[in-house]
């Protein structure tokens, strides 16, 4: 048996190890059971638990979930347009999002494939200081998609490398 110290009282009877955790008003808790003998530890069992409810709390708010986020553009996107989706674009990859452009064919655009495909080369240029491509352009039904993931090295840059026209 161990106590909450680190302290070894050795090997003892049950009876005698709930005698001892009754006079420490701490709890008995059985820490290798197939070990022979078992090993069990004295310890108040509510301060430990609120421990490993804060250390994990903790440890939670640290961590990072990575979202996609989605543009969309269709063939006949204006420059404007275009221009405003890189500038979202980049900053979801700077909060380290992951990017997910979409170029949506609607009827008869379907025939525009290759507008598409150009569309989404001039979207990795313009981003390709902050990401890299996770996934190729393919197709998938009537959208044309492609995967960007924010660079590890250079996460740490502006948003916004272009000077704002006024």
């Amino acid at each position: 048996m161990v106590t909450d110290d680190g302290e070894q009282l050795g090997i003892l009877s049950i009876s005698d190890a709930l005698k001892i955790a009754e006079q420490r008003t701490s709890d008995l808790i059985e820490i290798v059971p197939n070990a022979t003998p078992p090993v069990c530890k004295l310890m108040d069992f509510g301060k430990y638990r609120y421990e490993q409810a804060k250390r994990d709390k903790i440890q939670k708010k640290h961590q990072h979930i990575t979202h996609v986020k989605e543009i969309r553009f269709h063939p006949h996107t204006d420059t404007h347009d275009f221009e405003f989706k890189v500038r979202h674009a980049r900053e979801f990859l700077a909060n380290g999002d992951k990017v997910k452009a979409t170029v949506v064919f609607k009827g008869r655009e379907i025939t525009y494939q290759d507008q598409g495909r150009e569309l989404l080369g001039r979207f990795s240029e313009q981003i390709a200081d902050i990401a890299r491509m996770e996934q190729d352009a393919a197709m998938e039904g009537r959208q044309m998609i492609t995967i960007f993931v924010p660079e590890k090295k250079k996460k740490a840059l502006e948003v916004n490398k272009q000077p704002k026209e006024g």
